[in-house]
């Protein structure tokens, strides 16, 4: 890496004081030394600001271990993530957290992690782990963790479960803020949720949601993820509420993180009209204030954490520091890869037809409508297709096979029905599946969905997509979850596999982001576990058919 020293001249942005004038920033060892002004903004000048932060993200969902994760973010002037561990703490517990605080540590991006509050995330699945009140306190106390990661189980919180309030209760009593996870809580209920001391939500699909949560004192973090989109949605609240507003990923894929980070969240809020300082307190300044993040804000005695961008509209990244060091420049990471030794769990068994045989019951077929851009499904009741006794999927009418494996133990599969995939032939899979990452599967027929299933537990893990001509699949062999191999590598092997599920019919923005999302018990309404087909609405498991 590069030295920890230097200077440059720019227009500065003071985000607390809404300024901006030109001048010099002088760096040594890493921290600010002095900024000399020398006069008005120069509009031949770019702009230094202090770096983008990702206030909520899921480093897993990248399918990129941190390191690699942080080569490509900090392309896009991103110097920081608030970092949720919770994917990889469900497959592998302790361990799992510790692989990633390792793992980030060997390069200079300034990765936050909070200890995941939720794992195993709900008691009607199967995870690899459990993370109690001990363990909690250990990452808490031990590690250094800043927060508490987001409470899911919004109905146990609302019922003031002792469990879960002795959890919130040991980060409060570090003076640690909680996140939190509440979909379609407002009013009442939103009040109450807030009140148990949660502070953030970015779960909000509307105004008025949102307006309820800000009322009960929370933030709001608008999230544009690769499956979950917000954006225009809740963009209203960053001139409304600037100071209570951050953005968010989420989960974010490899490929969109090639192509963009914050950066692109705040170039399309300024292109929605609203004031580049609101955008950049949002984008920058108000996860520091919140988290209490240990980041500089281009002021004498930080660290030298800064962007530096063609305007403040587009906010092209020109040049990347953390710490004093250029780790990116036109485009190009300079941290340098580590080696990375893989740790995993995973112990599926193969599977044939005939394990996903459904017997015809009732008059109608419970089917999960995937809504696209949105976490949030609805429940369709539809005639089913039967023959001989059976159910079969009918992807004329885009009702297709779903199907979890438990990938901790040899059991059988569980199975339903979706539509929203859009498959007219051949099959998805992966082993990235919230929150407990058992395998995940959708398919027009059930030989297909197996062929993609089986290469998967040839791999330990990973996504696949199976045609007629035979299985593509990308190996996921850190926990099933991450890739060890170079980040635009990914990227792009990422991609051919989307272009290959849109090949097969699928319209959806992001078809194996939103396949991920269909184990995810905790938000409503129909969605599959490794047990069985859930209700969200009322948090218990429902039969195929009614």
């Amino acid at each position: 890496m590069n030295q920890l020293s230097g200077s440059r001249p720019a227009n500065i942005v003071h985000i607390p004081e809404r300024r901006i004038a030109a001048g010099r920033v002088v760096w040594k060892d890493g921290v600010i030394a002095r900024i000399e002004a020398s006069g008005p903004e120069d509009p031949g000048l770019s702009y230094l600001i202090p770096g983008f932060v990702d206030a909520h993200v899921h480093v897993e969902s990248s399918m990129l271990v941190p390191s690699e994760f942080a080569r490509l973010a900090c392309r896009h002037g991103t110097v920081a993530s608030v970092s949720d561990p919770h994917e990889i703490a469900n497959v592998l517990g302790l361990e799992g957290v510790r692989f990633m605080l390792e793992n980030v540590r060997r390069v200079p991006f300034r990765m936050f992690f909070g200890a995941p509050s939720c794992v195993p995330a709900t008691p009607f699945e199967t995870a690899g782990a459990e993370l109690g009140l001990e363990e909690l306190g250990s990452l808490l106390r031990d590690d250094g963790l800043l927060y508490l990661s987001e409470m899911m189980n919004f109905p146990a919180v609302l019922a003031r479960d002792p469990a879960v309030m002795a959890k919130i209760a040991l980060a409060r009593s570090l003076g640690l803020p909680v996140d939190g996870h509440a979909p379609g809580l407002t009013g009442e209920q939103a009040r109450r949720y807030a009140e148990a001391g949660i502070s953030t939500d970015h779960e909000c699909a509307s105004l008025e949601e949102a307006r309820d949560k800000l009322a009960a004192g929370m933030h709001i973090l608008i999230r544009e993820g690769s499956a979950a989109r917000n954006f225009d949605a809740l963009h209203p609240l960053i001139a409304s509420h600037p100071d209570q507003v951050m953005f968010c990923s989420d989960d974010k894929h490899p490929d969109d993180l090639a192509r963009g980070h914050v950066d692109r969240l705040a170039a399309r809020a300024v292109a929605a009209g609203h004031d580049p300082m609101d955008v950049l307190r949002c984008a920058c300044l108000n996860p520091v204030l919140h988290y209490r993040l240990p980041l500089g804000l281009l002021r004498p005695g930080d660290p030298m954490d800064a962007a530096e961008v063609a305007d403040l509209r587009d906010f092209r990244p020109l040049r990347t520091w953390i710490g004093g060091r250029l780790v990116a420049e036109a485009g190009r990471s300079r941290i340098d890869r580590v080696p990375v030794r893989p740790v995993n769990r995973f112990h599926a068994r193969k599977i044939a037809p005939a394990d996903l045989d459904v017997p015809a019951g009732g008059a109608r077929l419970r089917v999960i409508d995937v809504q696209d851009g949105q976490l949030l499904t609805r429940e369709a009741l539809l005639a089913p297709r039967v023959e001989a006794g059976h159910i079969l999927p009918d992807p004329e009418r885009d009702v297709l096979l779903l199907m979890v494996l438990n990938r901790y133990r040899e059991t059988p599969p569980a199975v339903a029905f979706a539509r929203g995939f859009g498959l007219r032939a051949g099959a998805l899979a992966s082993s990235v599946a919230h929150d407990s990452h058992n395998i995940v599967a959708v398919g027009a027929d059930a030989e297909a969905l197996c062929r993609a299933v089986n290469a998967l537990v040839d791999q330990c893990g990973g996504i696949a997509v199976a045609t007629e001509g035979g299985v593509e699949c990308l190996p996921l062999p850190v926990a099933g979850l991450m890739s060890a191999e170079d980040g635009d590598v990914v990227a792009a092997r990422y991609a051919v596999l989307n272009r290959m599920a849109r090949s097969l019919g699928s319209p959806l923005g992001s078809p194996f982001m939103t396949l991920s999302f269909m184990a995810l018990l905790v938000i409503p309404e129909l969605k599959l576990s490794d047990r069985g087909l859930f209700d969200g609405r009322a948090f218990r498991f429902t039969g195929v058919t009614a």
